[in-house]
């Protein structure tokens, strides 16, 4: 959800979905919906996502008008998917991301889970989540979600440490998250916190506080990301002046290390590198993005996925609600992704996950092969890697790829490897 969007041709017709969308198999894949909510009460220094602390935008972008405009986008959006010929599907998940969704009243979040209900329908056990800031929901606000159809809330806790949250410009304070996970336990919500490692100043000893914050407060799911400086944030600008430190790659990685440690012991298990959660509470979510599945994301700056194609909407508030004003689907530019690419992007996201990937879905045509089906290319390159420490050996012998956790701290050259 960056503000820099990739660029790309304008979808074709007026606003029709080119045929690359469909399965040449005819298969039909999974789908879900991502709703973008971009209100924020701060920006904080460290965001590059398309957010915005103005709550009066006009022109139908203001937070009152926000749910009725995005109801106009998710028409045009079925109405584009049915012309394309998309089978129709039932949103398997649901979440809201920001911004932060939960800047708006309860009652507007209600209406987005029952708009998705009426435009596409809802999976008996669709997982639908909400991102959420832990001072801007209550016991009664999160009862709400709950009477929605709501199952899943995802607190933004960062750290426990105020010296820390100060960096990052957070507003809330740490005695608030074990507060709002009780109340959204009560509510029989799921709940998950995300934590950042790698803050300018942050000790070793912070992150150890900050880790044993979030699992005293026994949340379902914890999801934990390394600190990355874009550029053109106000912490960018901050660390070209000399005014914060640079991070440091080697102390995020044993901050990375400190985290699998702790959670392991607590009984959460890593599913994604950057995830870890008590069994059965994984983000179908997030899993969706990681398996390939089909979505819609509405609102400013959106982005969607649809077989080989990938589009993304109008980025700026007021013009995205201008297009959905004049019928049209508010589409900036699309892609369709080719072969070559198509493969990077498969095992970079396979790779991340737990089961990792199986080295026979990586045959090229016409390649060479074992009798376990195997690409000859790989196999000296695989055995390197469990020489290496990268790989699980055990997995290797059943023909997938799994990432030790020296592994996961490598991902990304695991990754070029095997495409390479």
């Amino acid at each position: 959800m960056s503000p820099r969007q990739p660029d790309g041709a304008p979808l074709p017709g007026a606003g029709e979905l080119p045929g690359e969308v469909l399965a040449p198999d005819g298969a039909q894949r999974p789908f879900s919906v991502y709703l973008h909510v971009p209100y924020c009460r701060v920006r904080c220094g460290y965001c590059d996502f398309n957010t915005y602390t103005n709550l009066d935008l006009g022109g139908g972008a203001s937070a009152s008008d926000y749910v009725s405009t995005l109801a106009g986008e998710l028409r045009l959006a079925r109405a584009a998917m049915d012309r394309a010929g998309l089978p129709a599907r039932s949103a398997r998940t649901l979440f809201l991301g920001g911004g932060t969704p939960t800047m708006l009243p309860a009652a507007d979040l209600a209406r987005m889970v029952a708009l998705v209900r009426e435009t596409w329908g809802l999976a008996e056990d669709a997982e639908v989540t909400t991102e959420a800031n832990p001072e801007t929901v209550d016991e009664r606000y999160l009862a709400t979600l709950a009477e929605a159809g709501f199952t899943r809330v995802s607190f933004g806790m960062q750290s426990a440490v105020p010296h820390v949250l100060a960096v990052l410009e957070r507003t809330h304070t740490p005695e608030r998250v074990p507060l709002v996970v009780d109340w959204a336990r009560r509510a029989g919500l799921s709940t998950s916190l995300d934590l950042i490692y790698g803050t300018p100043g942050e000790t070793l000893e912070d992150w150890a506080r900050s880790l044993d914050a979030a699992m005293d407060t026994d949340p379902d799911h914890v999801s934990a990301y390394a600190l990355v400086i874009e550029e053109g944030t106000r912490m960018w600008a901050q660390v070209r002046r000399g005014e914060l430190p640079v991070p440091d790659d080697d102390d995020e990685a044993t901050k990375y290390e400190m985290a699998d440690a702790a959670l392991a012991a607590a009984g959460y298990e890593w599913y994604e590198i950057s995830n870890w959660a008590r069994p059965g509470h994984e983000c179908r979510h997030n899993e969706a993005y990681w398996h390939d599945w089909d979505w819609y994301g509405a609102g400013p700056g959106a982005h969607s996925h649809f077989g080989d194609v990938r589009m993304w909407d109008v980025k700026a508030p007021v013009p995205w609600a201008a297009q959905v004003a004049a019928g049209r689907l508010p589409v900036a530019g699309h892609e369709v992704i080719d072969l070559p690419s198509r493969e990077l992007e498969r095992v970079m996201l396979g790779i991340r996950l737990r089961e990792g990937i199986a080295l026979a879905d990586l045959v090229r045509a016409g390649e060479a092969t074992t009798s376990e089906g195997t690409p000859r290319r790989l196999v000296p390159a695989v055995a390197q890697m469990v020489a290496e420490g990268m790989l699980e050996p055990a997995a290797a012998l059943r023909g997938r790829v799994v990432l030790t956790l020296r592994g996961r701290l490598m991902a990304d050259h695991v990754t070029g490897r095997l495409v390479d």
